[in-house]
């Protein structure tokens, strides 16, 4: 009998947004990805991937036709000018506010923006 191994590494292999405009998301993920030195990877007719988040189209055949829903994505930053430069890009680049940088009370030294993306996800810089 076969014995499966769990592998522990990342706490999250991959992680599929379903989009209903790609090129509005496209542009976003771009410009926000790249301030925190994330580099869009690979692109195709109907998805893109940075790392282990992938971004696909309503039509990709991986999406079945279905919208994945609003979901809450934080990305980790290495200083609070990072979290700023975060926040100006994605407001520049299609988000829209959910909470300018600044301290939060989920623990001391928490500093963190909030932003919508093109769809209405959530997404934090930290």
């Amino acid at each position: 009998m076969e014995t499966n191994q769990l592998h522990r590494g990342r706490l999250i292999d991959h992680l599929q947004l379903v989009v209903n405009d790609l090129k509005a998301s496209q542009t976003f993920y771009t410009a926000v990805l790249a301030v925190l030195k994330i580099p869009v990877v690979g692109t195709a007719e109907h998805f893109f991937w940075a790392d282990e988040l992938v971004v696909s189209s309503v039509d990709s055949p991986a999406a079945l036709g279905e919208l994945t829903g609003r979901h809450h994505l934080a990305f980790q930053t290495k200083d609070r000018a990072t979290v700023d430069a975060f926040y100006r890009a994605a407001l520049a680049n299609g988000g829209h506010d959910n909470g300018a940088p600044g301290e939060r009370a989920y623990h001391p030294g928490y500093y963190a923006a909030f932003v919508l993306d093109p769809d209405g996800n959530n997404i934090e810089a930290v």
